[in-house]
């Protein structure tokens, strides 16, 4: 099963009048277990999309199918909104429960599942952020830290145990150690149940090391869509979108430029070490 995206376009209202599409024609297909990483300058579309997923904005008849459901009819948009969870920007600011555990059941709850089911899916996600349940249940979300509160405000999002994750910058505002947990949280996400993530990033390196795909937005098009390797090998293109490489790609461009020739596919440490591996074994 996938997201297929089939010539969508789509436009803000202002005062009754149509204003010039945010969306252009997209069509591509996000497929099962993938971890697509979404760039693009600011106003290229890419907040404007993702909310598309789980019908958060209107699309037209068969533009935008979850698992074969229609956002475009209501009945399958209820569906398809169990299927795809959405963290936004600063998840922790929709925080409002007297308690962690009671915030993290809010959804499972509105899908009227029975309370053992919503005990174990509360206890399931809150292991999975690692957020011990007998040390935070019972707490006031506002009693926690910034990084916990993020990890609250996501688990909500996984105790309804979404297929699909989408996420618009969910790093925002974290520092170094902060971002590294939010990102191995998502691996681990992904290992244990499978479920594709989709995530809006500005940060070039995060979405080499973790994206199987890249989809480049510009002015509401897509401007490229490719791995993470193919993307970023195009820098120049990449600068005339105001658009950043990795910090690897940058070294290797300026190696290549100083006569030590490496392929312009390399944009992670991981992928460099094993580049210069391969160069010692043969030497």
């Amino acid at each position: 099963m996938s997201i297929v995206i089939n010539h969508l376009t789509f436009a803000y209202t202002e005062g009754g009048k149509r204003l010039a599409p945010t969306l252009k024609d997209l069509t591509f297909t996000i497929e099962e277990g993938e971890f697509l990483g979404i760039i693009g300058h600011t106003g290229s579309g890419k907040s404007t999309f993702v909310q598309h997923l789980n019908g958060l904005l209107p699309s037209e008849k068969d533009t935008v199918l979850v698992d074969g459901h229609d956002l475009s009819e209501k009945a399958e948009r209820r569906r398809a909104r169990e299927l795809v969870g959405m963290v936004f920007q600063y998840p922790e600011y929709q925080l409002f429960a007297e308690s962690v555990a009671e915030d993290i059941a809010f959804g499972p709850k509105n899908m009227k599942l029975e309370e053992p089911e919503i005990d174990r899916r509360v206890r399931h996600a809150m292991e999975l952020v690692g957020l011990d349940y007998e040390r935070f249940s019972k707490r006031s979300p506002f009693e926690l830290s910034g990084g916990e509160r993020r990890r609250t405000a996501i688990a909500g999002v996984l105790s309804m145990e979404p297929k699909y994750l989408v996420l618009d910058e969910p790093m925002a505002g974290l520092d170094p150690k902060g971002r590294g947990n939010i990102l191995a949280l998502l691996e681990q996400i992904r290992r244990e149940s499978g479920c594709t993530v989709i995530m809006i990033s500005h940060s070039m390196d995060d979405i080499a090391r973790h994206a199987t795909k890249v989809l480049v937005l510009e002015k509401g098009e897509i401007a490229m869509l490719d791995t993470p390797q193919n993307v970023f090998s195009h820098a120049d293109k990449l600068e005339s979108l105001g658009l950043s490489v990795p910090n690897v790609t940058k070294i290797c461009t300026e190696m290549n430029k100083r006569g030590i020739s490496i392929p312009t596919t390399i944009c992670t440490e991981a992928a460099l070490l094993d580049w210069f591996k391969g160069v010692k074994h043969h030497a």
